[in-house]
């Protein structure tokens, strides 16, 4: 150690980010700040060119072992929660696009959208909103590539901190159809969003009137003192005098059935919900659309509607992918290569 540890060097890259830093170079910045090092009580912190050398030490291997040194302080961390902490851990699936303007770096790749740079998995717990797990991946890789084997190592660090509920979410690219009878043997349950493909619609649409019910949203809150009248729309007044098409959602209904995938052994809960869409130009209604979305389960005792509302509440991810990009910036790409962006996000 000449003269820095390891440790050094991680809570360098982090107290960069922590003041603000939005690259390596920043770093520079705290270097000549006399009252950053003596907030930190030392005479000197790695140079920018060094943290990058550090980044590109990294193997996979090393970073795999990064995560699971945060693994055993965060199971220290929830031993001194409350009891009632481990009733539950729901364990959210994403994967989310890391842009980068560089040309050389190693691994990137362009994306289903058309950009360049890299396609992270993101696997979280949606109670405190910790990151279970990173993962960086080429940009033109699927979400769910390698997902099964991360959700398989989160669901075991769950375990180890004795929750005595694991739930699994996903939307429909983390179905991963081949990983839910294990999931289910192992009583872990799961909730995913499931791609609407032709067979499904057809039942969907073969199921009897009886089978639907009106989905009923509890509003988004509460008033406190009294309802007041709702301002002039002023987007809808342009859209409509414009004449500009737009999409209105008419209504909600929901129903259930059972269906077993292909690479599954037995039958699971599916549980569709039912968009009818009005299509609108100007003051003219076009046409109704009807659109389906299905999530898969085995949860056999959640009512269907909540069941919807538990895929929805995946939603709440978007907003710690957000913080990772623009909050403490981990989701960027400041180094050359995959594996060493990859340990700067971690």
């Amino acid at each position: 150690h000449r003269p820095y540890h390891e440790s050094d060097h991680v809570l360098n890259l982090a107290y960069n980010a922590l003041c603000d830093g939005i690259r390596l170079e920043d770093i520079e910045l705290r270097r000549n700040d006399e009252v950053f090092l003596d907030a930190l009580g030392t005479e000197r912190i790695p140079d920018p060119t060094t943290a990058g050398d550090f980044c590109r030490r990294f193997e996979e291997t090393d970073i795999r072992l990064l995560m699971e040194a945060v693994d055993e302080t965060r199971l220290n961390v929830w031993a001194r929660q409350p009891q009632a902490f481990l009733d539950r851990a729901t364990i959210d699936l994403d994967g989310v696009l890391v842009i980068t303007t560089g040309a050389c770096k190693q691994g990137m790749d362009i994306s289903y959208k058309g950009t360049w740079g890299y396609h992270v998995l993101i696997v979280s717990l949606a109670e405190t909103g910790e990151v279970l797990r990173v993962v960086n991946r080429p940009g033109n890789r699927p979400s769910q590539e390698g997902a099964g084997v991360e959700a398989d190592a989160a669901i075991a660090l769950c375990r180890r901190a004795g929750f005595r509920t694991v739930v699994l979410r996903g939307d429909t690219a983390f179905s991963q159809s081949e990983k839910l009878d294990g999931w289910d043997r192992e009583g872990v349950t799961f909730c995913f969003g499931y791609k609407a493909m032709a067979n499904l619609e057809a039942i969907a649409d073969a199921l009897p009137k009886t089978a639907w019910h009106k989905v009923l949203r509890a509003p988004r809150y509460e008033v406190q003192t009294e309802a007041r009248q709702r301002p002039v729309n002023v987007k809808e007044q342009i859209v409509r005098r414009r004449q500009f098409e737009s999409l209105r959602l008419e209504q909600e209904d929901y129903a259930e059935f059972e269906y077993q995938p292909v690479e599954c052994d037995r039958p699971y809960r599916m549980v569709v919900l039912r968009k009818r869409i009005a299509h609108e130009k100007g003051q003219r209604r076009l046409f109704d659309e009807i659109r389906y979305f299905f999530y898969i389960t085995n949860d056999w005792i959640t009512s269907a509607e909540e069941v919807i509302f538990e895929a929805n509440d995946r939603c709440n991810q978007e907003n710690l992918l957000a913080q990772l990009s623009g909050g403490v910036r981990a989701l960027s790409a400041p180094v050359d290569n995959l594996l060493s962006n990859w340990a700067y996000m971690v």
